[in-house]
């Protein structure tokens, strides 16, 4: 039988020794937090897992009390210094090996999400964000869902019948926002390259950001592109209403968008709402590798932090401190391959710190973390140009990549490759 309580009613379930899931990104259950932040003693004992979004989910739920710890998968600012004193466990893993952990490993206790309120059936939606909930549904001892007016009625994942939530605290908070981020001329200039790479009728791939907000941007002459994505953004609604993404061309889902969550402002929450062209779909299905196999001229549009002259990419680590997660970067790439003239890129500007430091490095320094390694790498491309690596030597990837780094470190990436080579000799 379902129950409604407050908010503040929430933190009395808890009991030392749980395991709480707590659902991140613009899906995050803000008004029982704020229940949670003024009962600190209610997490004494407590371990928080959860998704969080660099930039979005701001809580440490470690600091909710000094015996609360949390296992997350992406480290933000606000984490960094839990993370530092052990009271974070950050597990590195591929998004689909995060939906298998919460499916058959986490101990998951206690589940809070945030739905829409029930159709009349008594079915409620899980709104923008199904990426990770159905595999947290099938094992929680108790759901607990914060039912939110504003959240919207979306397609897709299965509905969860209001029998089936434990408690209910119902509210009307606006969902969390993440204005469109504003691109720099340098990034138009990498989004104009990307476009030359994607053609008519190709299904797409993007993430987050200012850059993939320039690619999207300068895809409006494009026709018929599909979205099959982990995440869609305002710019997605442009695109739609331009005429540019229609999805007639797509092997699988045709004519839908297939996504996991929706980040960006009230114009998209609305858009996806009791929107039957938009399927919000779990990571088993979005970044499933024998998904996207499915799905012809598949092309992947991922970012790095740094890029060396063998083409390793570093997504996560900026100087030897761990920022952000794998996420979902490596699933996609890796699915392109499989995909009919399916292609992955890697973009990114040439530069860090207003020019000082260039993110084409001749090899990676001790503690940075390779995200994707060099064999799975195809297409890099910097507001310079294109560097395409596919089925290229060693020194011909060191040329490709030098002529795309900024002028100015193109002789220091020479003479250091230079010296790379010349350590090869000691092999004899």
């Amino acid at each position: 039988m379902t129950v409604t309580i407050r908010a503040d009613e929430v933190p009395q379930l808890f009991q030392p020794g749980m395991h709480v899931y707590i659902q991140g990104y613009a899906s995050e259950p803000v008004t029982i937090l704020q229940a949670l932040k003024n009962m600190p003693e209610a997490s004494n004992g407590i371990h928080y897992i959860s998704n969080v979004l660099p930039g979005l989910n701001q809580l440490d739920f470690t600091s909710l009390h000094k015996n609360a710890s949390m296992t997350a998968f992406f480290l933000t600012r606000e984490l960094k210094k839990s993370f530092l004193n052990e009271k974070v466990r950050f597990v590195p893993l591929h998004l689909t090996e995060t939906y298998n952990y919460l499916n058959n490993e986490a101990q998951v206790d206690v589940a809070i999400i945030q739905v829409s309120p029930p159709n009349d059936w008594g079915y409620c939606s899980l709104g923008i964000s199904a990426d990770f909930v159905p595999a947290v549904l099938n094992k929680a001892k108790v759901i607990i869902a914060e039912m939110n007016d504003c959240m919207p009625c979306t397609h897709g994942e299965a509905p969860i019948h209001i029998d089936k939530l434990d408690y209910i605290v119902k509210t009307n908070r606006p969902l969390p926002e993440m204005p469109k981020t504003k691109y720099t001329p340098d990034m138009e200039r990498i989004g104009k390259y990307v476009s030359t790479l994607v053609k008519d009728g190709d299904t797409i791939q993007f993430g987050i950001g200012a850059v993939p907000e320039a690619i999207l941007s300068c895809l409006k002459d494009k026709k018929d592109l599909g979205i099959h994505s982990g995440l869609i953004i305002d710019t997605v609604v442009d695109l739609i209403e331009a005429g540019v993404v229609t999805g007639k061309k797509k092997t699988l889902d045709r004519g839908k968008i297939v996504t996991g969550i929706a980040v960006g402002t009230k114009r998209l929450y609305d858009f996806v709402n009791n929107n039957p062209l938009v399927d919000f779909r779990p990571v088993c299905y979005t970044h499933s590798i024998n998904v996207l196999k499915q799905i012809d001229n598949f092309v992947s549009i991922n970012s790095a932090i740094e890029i060396d002259l063998f083409g390793q990419i570093n997504a996560e680590t900026i100087r030897g401190a761990q920022f952000g997660g794998t996420g979902g970067q490596v699933d996609f790439i890796r699915g392109t391959r499989l995909s009919l003239n399916g292609k992955s890129i890697i973009a990114l500007l040439s530069t860090a710190d207003q020019g000082k430091i260039s993110r084409i490095v001749p090899a990676h320094k001790s503690g940075t973390i390779i995200t994707t390694t060099r064999t799975d790498v195809q297409f890099v491309v910097t507001e310079y140009g294109i560097a395409d690596l596919r089925n290229k030597s060693l020194q011909e990837r060191a040329d490709l990549l030098i002529s795309i780094a900024a002028p100015q470190f193109r002789g220091e990436l020479e003479s250091a490759w230079g010296e790379i080579k010349a350590k090869w000799k000691e092999w004899e």
